[in-house]
């Protein structure tokens, strides 16, 4: 896959788990919440319908109380290997307002894959955004910071599995 530098944002980690349980982790929703996103935030619910134009939701919550829905749909589903999801459209490919679920409205997709690399993975995450500028404002939103802690808790938890 080509990255556009003005547009992508990439998280590329080796982490120390086989392929079959990081994608456990991105498919389940019991797991999801427990590192899907940087403490002290956490995801209290997620729902992942593991198909194409299947439903993919998470509720962030805040530890000032914040809550923050982010709405989306999956676009291609590769077992153990890849997934795809964006935030631009709903279930079953309907097209949404930037952040209508009253979520983050981000305007990405996100490309995720799960390469076996000797006795772990290959995780890379690219952020693909609709402009450099949205691009531009999720970087700033802590993109590399976030999605690394999130990627540590998402090892951690493998870890334990």
């Amino acid at each position: 896959m080509k990255i556009d530098p003005t547009r992508d944002l990439v998280l590329d980690r080796l982490l120390k788990a086989p392929p079959a349980l990081v994608w456990r982790c991105w498919t389940e929703p019991a797991l999801i919440c427990q590192w899907f996103c940087p403490k002290p935030w956490f995801v209290s619910q997620a729902v992942v319908d593991l198909r194409a134009g299947g439903r993919f939701f998470t509720l962030m919550n805040g530890p000032a109380g914040e809550k923050v829905p982010n709405e989306g749909a999956f676009l291609e589903v590769v077992p153990q290997r890849k997934l795809v999801f964006t935030d631009i459209l709903g279930e079953d490919f309907a097209p949404m307002e930037p952040a209508a679920s009253g979520g983050a409205g981000l305007g990405f997709a996100a490309i995720l894959t799960f390469d076996p690399d000797g006795s772990g993975t290959r995780y890379r995450a690219v952020a693909r955004h609709r402009t450099p500028q949205e691009a531009r404002a999720h970087d700033a939103m802590g993109f590399h910071s976030g999605w690394g802690m999130a990627a540590d808790q998402l090892e951690a938890l493998v870890a334990t599995l």
